[in-house]
């Protein structure tokens, strides 16, 4: 019991990864954590009953690394199920393919940091390492995402009473962001990348599914008054990107 019980209050960081069939580039992951110089930290990989092998890699890890395997329905009942079983002060989300920056990222986040009175760290990422995307907890949340799931550390308390919801498949992240910067959760801003994207993600297909959930998400945030706004707000978003649709290369 008391290796446990030190075992918890060590781990000061718990990283969630959902993945399913995604074994190549879930390895790349996995090295980027590591090789991280900061320890204090356990991994919990939630994956969808994977036939790729990805169970026999999972079986090699060391004890840090632990995994479920059964099937879910979808990426955020996964992330649901990371946050019920991680033992962290703090939680962070990655995607299988998505690396952390480099192997100092955790250490010059939380070494020797006191956080106590903050619930969300908030840093930027690069896509590959050619396009930023500097995150930001503003009213401009209410025109678009503007704070990337893999740029935010999330204090746990902040999942004590809810969780994602599973009704929305593809933004269940920004209705959650949405509701704490309604509720004017206290958050500090960064200056560092925190990780290397993927740019195949499920919110990258931009099809009316993704822009029904957006106007979906501001509505059961904001009021009535509003639902003709978010409305008119999405349809231009999906049109503007069906337009500039770039064809597929032949």
């Amino acid at each position: 019991m008391h290796t446990l019980i030190s075992y918890i209050i060590k781990t000061k960081v718990s990283i969630i990864i959902p993945t399913f069939n995604n074994l190549e580039k879930l390895k790349q992951c996995i090295f980027s954590l590591q090789i991280q110089r900061y320890t204090e930290f356990e991994v919990w990989i939630i994956d969808g009953a994977s036939t790729d092998g990805t169970i026999d890699f999972l079986k090699t890890l060391p004890s840090k690394f632990k995994f479920i395997s059964e099937k879910d329905n979808g990426i955020y009942d996964a992330m649901n199920k990371g946050i019920d079983l991680a033992h962290g002060e703090w939680l962070y989300f990655m995607g299988a393919d998505d690396k952390l920056f480099s192997n100092l990222t955790l250490f010059s986040i939380f070494y020797s940091k006191n956080f106590d009175d903050v619930k969300l760290i908030i840093g930027n990422v690069t896509y590959d390492g050619n396009q930023n995307f500097n995150s930001s907890f503003s009213s401009k949340l209410w025109i678009k995402n503007t704070l990337h799931h893999q740029s935010v550390f999330y204090k746990k308390i902040l999942f004590k009473t809810r969780k994602y919801d599973t009704s929305f498949k593809v933004l269940s992240d920004y209705h959650f962001n949405l509701y704490l910067y309604n509720k004017k959760i206290n958050h500090i801003k960064i200056n560092e990348t925190i990780a290397i994207c993927g740019a195949e993600g499920i919110s990258k297909n931009y099809d009316w599914n993704l822009y029904r959930e957006d106007i979906r998400l501001k509505i059961k945030n904001s009021n009535t008054l509003f639902i003709i706004f978010f409305w008119i707000l999405g349809m231009s978003k999906y049109l503007f990107r069906k337009l500039n649709k770039k064809p597929a290369s032949k």
